[in-house]
C-alpha cells in the first residue's frame, strides 16, 4: 500500500495535530503567571525574561542538529521522543520548588519541542504529495495557534479556579500520552500496514563529508537566509512577547485583570488562526509565495511601529487590530516551510526548516531578556515607559523579517512544474 495514497495518512495527521496542539499550549502558557512566579519566587523580571529564554535557546540551538539528524534517520523517533520531553518537563515545572527546578524544566520543554516542528514538517512530506503539502500546513500552523489560543482565557481561567500547579501537572501527563499515541500511530501500527516501512538508514562512511557541504551550503545560500530571517521577524516577536510579557503589560498599562488581558492576547490568536490557511490559500490563488508573504511582513511591522509611536500605549481601538495582525504574521508563516519545499530537494528539507525555526525561535530567545532588563531599567517610573522602549526591540526585528521577504527569490512556473514532477 501506498503511504501517500492511503486513507492511513490521515490518521497520522490527525494525531500529530493533536501532539502539536497540546505542545504548543506550553510554549505561551507561563507567561500568564509571569507575576505570580515572581511573587512566590522572589524574582525579578530579568529572571522571568530568563526562564522564557532559556526555553527558547534550547529549541533554537538544536534546530539545525535535529534537521541533519531527522533527514539522516527519520522523523518519528525524534518527534515521538520530544514529546514525551516536553511532558516531563511540564511535570517538572508544576512541581517545582525553586527558580533552579523552574530553569531545568524550562530547558527539558524547550528541548522536547526543538524536534516538533521539523519532524512535523518532514511527516508531512513523507505521508502527502506535494500539491497536498501547503495546504496541509496551513491547517497544521491552525492546530497551533489553537494551542497558543488554549493558553488563554480556558488556561487562564483553570488557574484562576485551581492554582497554577494542577494545569500544568496534567497538560505535562496528557503530553506523555501522547508520545505513547505517536509511537503506536507512527511506528507500530504503520510497520504493520506497510511492509515498505522503514526509518532512514545511512552508512556512517559519508556522513561526516556529506554534513560539512550541506552545512557550506545552507550557511551561503541566499534563500535560506532568507527563510531564517522571515521567521526571525514574524515568530519570535510574536511568540517571545506572548510568552512573557502580554499578559503583565494588559494589566500593569492597562489596569485589566488577568482575565481581561488574556482575552487581549487571543485576540492575537484568532489572527493566527486565521493566518495560516487564508495565506495558504492566498498564495495558492495568485500562484506566489514571495508577494503575499512580503504584505504580511509589512503589515507586522507596521502594527508593532504603532506601540512605540503611540509610547507604549496606543489606544484601545487600535490595540486590538495590532494583536490581531502580529498574531496574523504568526499564523501566516507557515509560509516559511512552503517556501523551504519549493526551494530545495527533499532530503535537505529537515535541516533547512530546521536553519529557518532557528531564527525564529533566536528572535524569541533574545525578545525577553531584552525586553524584561528594559522594564528592570524603568521599575521606579510609570510602568508605561519600560514597555515604550521596550517595544524598540520587536519593531527592530520586524523589520529584520521584511528584509528577508524581500530577499526571497521565487522560482517561476516552469521550474515549480519540474520539482512538482521530480518529487
Amino acid at each position: 500500500m501506498d503511504k501517500q495514497n492511503s486513507k492511513y495518512r490521515w490518521v497520522v495527521f490527525g494525531t500529530v495535530l493533536l501532539s502539536y496542539f497540546f505542545i504548543v499550549t506550553q510554549r505561551t502558557a507561563p507567561g500568564l503567571i509571569s507575576d505570580q512566579i515572581m511573587k512566590e519566587f522572589h524574582v525579578t523580571a530579568a529572571t522571568i525574561g530568563l526562564l522564557t529564554s532559556i526555553q527558547f535557546f534550547a529549541y533554537a540551538g538544536l534546530q539545525i542538529p535535529i534537521g541533519i539528524l531527522s533527514d539522516r534517520f527519520g522523523p518519528n523517533f525524534f518527534l515521538i521522543v520530544g514529546t514525551f520531553l516536553n511532558g516531563v518537563g511540564t511535570i517538572i515545572y508544576s512541581l517545582a520548588q525553586n527558580e533552579a527546578i523552574l530553569l531545568v524544566a524550562r530547558l527539558l520543554v524547550g528541548m522536547g519541542d526543538a524536534t516538533i516542528w521539523v519532524n512535523i514538517v518532514l511527516i508531512l512530506s513523507g505521508w502527502f504529495k506535494s500539491k497536498e503539502f501547503v495546504g496541509l500546513l496551513g491547517i497544521a500552523g491552525m492546530s497551533g495557534s489553537f494551542g497558543f489560543l488554549t493558553a488563554t482565557v480556558p488556561f487562564s481561567a483553570w488557574i484562576a479556579l485551581s492554582g497554577w500547579r494542577t494545569p500544568f501537572l496534567i497538560v505535562g501527563l496528557i503530553l506523555c500520552l501522547c508520545g505513547l499515541l505517536l509511537y503506536y500511530v507512527l511506528v507500530k501500527k504503520s510497520r504493520e500496514l506497510f511492509s515498505s516501512y522503514s526509518e532512514k538508514k545511512v552508512s556512517s562512511e559519508r556522513i561526516q563529508d556529506k554534513d560539512e557541504n550541506l552545512l557550506k551550503r545552507l550557511f551561503s545560500n541566499r534563500q535560506a537566509w532568507a527563510t531564517f530571517f522571515c521567521h526571525f521577524g514574524l515568530v519570535g516577536t510574536y511568540v517571545g512577547f506572548i510568552g512573557s510579557w502580554a499578559v503583565p503589560y494588559g494589566m500593569h498599562v492597562y489596569g485589566m485583570t488577568r482575565s481581561a488581558a488574556s482575552q487581549l492576547i487571543m485576540v492575537g490568536l484568532i489572527g493566527a488562526i486565521i493566518g495560516a490557511p487564508l495565506t495558504s490559500w492566498i498564495s495558492g490563488r495568485f500562484s506566489s509565495l514571495k508577494k503575499p508573504y512580503i504584505v504580511v511582513h509589512m503589515i507586522v511591522f507596521l502594527s508593532w511601529l504603532g506601540f512605540l509611536l503611540f509610547n507604549g500605549k496606543p489606544p484601545v481601538y487600535l490595540l486590538i487590530p495590532f494583536f490581531f495582525f502580529i498574531g496574523y504574521g504568526n499564523g501566516a508563516s507557515a509560509l516559511t516551510f512552503a517556501v523551504v519545499r519549493e526551494s530545495f530537494a527533499l532530503k535537505e528539507v529537515g535541516v533547512i526548516s530546521g536553519f529557518a525555526n532557528t531564527g525564529g525561535f533566536l528572535s524569541a530567545v533574545l525578545l525577553p531578556s531584552l525586553f524584561g532588563k528594559i522594564l528592570d531599567h524603568y521599575h521606579l517610573q510609570a510602568s508605561v515607559i519600560g514597555y515604550h522602549y521596550g517595544f524598540m526591540i520587536p519593531v527592530l526585528f520586524a523589520l529584520l523579517g521584511l528584509m528577508g521577504g524581500v530577499l526571497i527569490k521565487e522560482k517561476s512556473q516552469r521550474d515549480k512544474r519540474t520539482k512538482e514532477i521530480s518529487s
